[in-house]
């Protein structure tokens, strides 16, 4: 897999994608025209990437960047994310950024509230 990122990131998304059990041999994936910003390389090429992991019927249909590598990169990756939710529920990484930020919020809210604020 040759993704157009660092040796780095592609080693941790093989890591990850290794730790959830995902293989490569479970992905279908399709290549489809983008649509939206990018001007004239959007329009003619299939930059968007459509994947679908079969033992779990998830779908992800990325089209962040112009690079279609790169989109595949960032669909593997929102499909590990959506695997640990569900495996991991409240303990995965992305619920435990969500509670951080809840927090920094709540903390934020009461020293407003300390300090006469609106």
């Amino acid at each position: 897999m040759d993704f157009g990122i660092t040796q780095k990131k592609q080693d941790e998304l093989e890591k990850r994608m290794t730790l959830l059990g995902i293989r490569e041999q479970d992905i279908q994936e399709k290549f489809i025209r983008s649509s939206g910003p990018g001007g004239q390389n959007v329009n003619k090429t299939a930059s968007c990437v459509y994947i679908r992991h079969v033992p779990t019927k998830l779908e992800i249909k990325m089209q962040r960047e112009r690079s279609q590598g790169l989109n595949r990169y960032y669909a593997r990756k929102r499909l590990c994310e959506l695997l640990e939710e569900e495996k991991l529920g409240k303990k995965s990484p992305a619920a435990l950024k969500a509670e951080k930020i809840r927090k920094q919020k709540q903390r934020r809210k009461r020293r407003g509230r300390k300090s006469g604020g609106l």
